[in-house]
């Protein structure tokens, strides 16, 4: 019988196997091990080698804040973004703890820990980031930003980057954490042209930087986040918002307390008032309506703007804009709150040439050229008649009677009962050209029952106006709110024959190098038929003849000019063009007071005496007319043709087709043509003696 193997006999028998199967395993795992231990070597000394490398190196020169410049359309320097900056370097011992502490609560609380790079701040940001599935969450440290702001460029690429993180070494190596702190309260841009914090601090409180509260340095400290957008000056809710969140930030952070938290907060600070001086110069609300393209619509960064260097050539013609200034100042008498607006645009191509928002920026910054709450009343008209001109069987020629009239609709459950100004009614049958010449409402409110208000907002918005409109009668008299640059805009389009180019005021931006950085595309569509407008440019042509609404104005002005007229209770405009410039005035209160019968009227003589300044280098030019249009003699009291014996005749103007057939005179006299063509000699001597007169006034 066989003895059982002991224990000790098996163990003796297991390991050479066990031995044989593990010795080439560990060998292969020792072979790694030691490779790996190598690659750690040459990784740390390669890292060695660069930190060594790096702090034997210089940091470069810091780049240098350049002017950026806005040029006009003849290419000459209008106005300079920041030509010096407003910047006052102090030691950090000339600072607030409150701004140190408020800085570092809302950019980088682990500042004083890391060695230029947070990767728990970097790690905390992306789980933020990923749970708001936004870019909720920076991680940039205030190393990095102070080496971006003094050596690189605002550019988004792997290579700026790269050298962003080798300056970010290289600062914390050559510096210790509070003069990178110092460096950084002092460089960076706060906004108004101030850089630094005690250029901060003396633009928004008028004090030093030492001496800023709790709630003044929570306020400034988060300015440079978004210095337009978070400026108390710009939008105050916005800067308490952010004010609030650094406030809670440092509390978090055990900086304060809760409670003095909600004490700063509520607060009232007292703000400096935003020096004009050096926010002004020629054609300042141009020029804020140029920075704010070129930052909210075109993305050009603000700081690249305010000390890139980069040149911002524009549409403004600076003797169109001298006259637009010299215009409304002298349109209202010097001691009148009464306000003006003017905008005017190259209809040939939407080229801005001149723009005023008010009648004293330094005093008002408010751009009244953009707002959106004036009503513009008869002006509006035109776009009504567009639209019916392009109706089967309404022309320049169709009569309606001027008469007090209600009008049913919303099928008959309302009544509109507009009214002419001071109640005048011819009580008689009126055309086109008339109702247009005297701004009869009754007219106006019928054509459009008659074609439908769809039909006139559905016109409006091919001209360019997008504004809110509802379709109601009242819609034919200007009821609804429309800003001048919506006007000007939209009157471009008639006066270029229908062809609508969207209103430009940057052509070309070019950084400090002459690269590129935006053109504008040439764009331009044909919103309405060329007939329809020429038409109703010769109509608006009568509201500066004998008994127009303008009419009073027309001897100021000696060339070819369309345009309406519109007064309610608190606006009054003047909308015309020339076939070179077609231009908005607006004039009016701010808000809560009514216009007199004197204030209305100092809109067209704005209007005129800048047209005829503005264009006085340009001779006078007819209209061009476009193919599909006809001249005839018409008969003003019927309406039909003219025969050379009829009583009264009128050269009207009419879209080939649609003028009438019907003809007043003798028999003999029909047999003759009363059509006649653009060219014949009757038409030639209207027209001439049109320019004459035009000319002679």
């Amino acid at each position: 019988m066989k003895k059982k193997p002991t224990a000790a006999g098996r163990r003796k028998f297991v390991f050479p196997i066990v031995a044989e199967h593990l010795l080439p395993h560990l060998h292969r795992l020792r072979k790694w091990l030691v490779r790996t231990a190598l690659l750690l070597a040459a990784v740390m000394a390669v890292c060695a080698g660069l930190l060594f490398y790096l702090k034997t190196q210089s940091l470069p020169a810091a780049s240098v804040s350049q002017t950026s410049q806005i040029y006009d359309l003849q290419g000459q320097v209008i106005d300079t973004f920041h030509s010096a900056e407003n910047r006052h370097s102090v030691r950090l011992s000339s600072i607030s703890p409150y701004v140190v502490q408020a800085t570092l609560a809302i950019e980088d609380r682990r500042f004083y820990e890391h060695n230029g790079f947070d990767l728990k701040g970097l790690a905390r940001a992306v789980v933020v980031n990923i749970k708001s599935w936004s870019a909720k969450q920076g991680a940039s440290t205030l190393t990095q930003q102070l080496a971006r702001n003094l050596y690189l460029t605002h550019e988004k690429t792997w290579q700026r980057k790269v050298k962003e993180a080798m300056y970010t070494v290289q600062l914390e190596m050559k510096y210790s954490k509070d003069e990178i702190m110092d460096m950084y309260l002092n460089q960076i841009y706060y906004g108004h042209g101030s850089y630094g914090i005690e250029a901060a601090a003396n633009l928004y409180f008028g004090r030093h930087a030492s001496e800023l509260s709790l709630a003044e340095s929570a306020m400034l400290a988060g300015i440079p986040k978004g210095p337009k957008y978070y400026s108390p000056y710009m939008n105050m809710k916005n800067a308490k918002d952010r004010q609030r969140t650094i406030l809670l930030a440092m509390a978090e952070a055990g900086d304060i307390t809760r409670e003095e938290a909600d004490r700063a907060y509520a607060e009232l600070l007292r703000f400096k008032p935003l020096d004009p001086d050096g926010e002004d110069g020629f054609a300042p609300y141009f020029r804020d309506y140029v920075r704010s393209v070129a930052v909210d619509k075109l993305g050009i960064d603000e700081q690249l703007l305010n000390e890139g260097g980069i040149k911002i050539y524009t549409t403004l013609d600076s003797g169109a804009q001298r006259a637009a200034e010299e215009a409304v100042a002298g349109g209202i008498p010097a001691d009148s709150e009464q306000q003006a607006a003017l905008i005017a645009i190259d209809p040939r191509n939407g080229y801005i040439k001149a723009m005023v928002g008010g009648r004293d920026y330094k005093t008002n910054q408010y751009n009244r050229v953009f707002a959106d709450t004036r009503q513009p009343g008869s002006s509006f008209k035109p776009f009504l008649y567009l639209a019916a001109l392009q109706t089967d069987g309404i022309t320049p020629a169709t009569k309606i009677k001027s008469e007090p009239t209600a009008f049913t609709y919303d099928e008959g459950r309302q009544t509109y009962e507009p009214r002419n100004y001071n109640d005048k009614y011819t009580g008689d049958y009126i055309d086109m050209r008339g109702a247009i010449s005297t701004s009869d409402n009754i007219y106006a409110v019928s054509t459009l029952m008659r074609i439908g208000p769809d039909k006139v907002i559905e016109t409006a918005r091919k001209l360019g106006i997008t504004s809110p409109m509802k379709p109601v009668p009242s819609l034919a008299l200007g009821t609804f709110p429309v800003s001048p640059f919506e006007m000007a805009s939209a009157f471009s389009v008639i006066a270029n024959g229908g062809v609508r180019h969207d209103p430009v005021a940057i052509l070309r931006i070019e950084d400090r190098d002459g690269h590129v950085l935006y053109e504008a595309p040439r764009q331009e569509e044909q919103a309405v038929d060329a007939a329809h407008a020429y038409v109703l440019t010769s109509l608006l042509q009568s509201v500066f003849d004998e008994g127009g609404t303008a009419a009073r104005v027309a001897g100021l002005i000696h060339r070819p000019v369309a345009g309406k007229t519109g007064t309610t209770a608190a606006d009054a405009w003047l909308v015309g063009y020339t076939p070179e410039l077609a231009t908005a005035v607006w004039v009016g209160y701010d808000k809560g007071r009514k216009l007199t019968v004197a204030e209305a009227h100092r809109a067209a003589p704005i209007f005129a005496r800048f047209t005829e300044k503005a264009l006085e280098a340009v001779p006078p030019k007819m209209f061009p007319i476009p193919e599909g249009v006809t001249h005839v003699f018409i008969d003003p009291e019927s309406g039909k043709l003219a025969a050379p014996d009829c009583p009264s005749r009128r050269l009207e103007t009419f879209v080939k087709g649609t003028e009438p057939v019907e003809v007043c005179g003798s028999a003999k006299a029909q047999q003759e043509p009363a059509a006649e063509d653009p060219g014949s000699a009757d038409v030639k001597k209207h027209w001439w003696q049109q320019l004459k007169r035009w000319w002679t006034n």
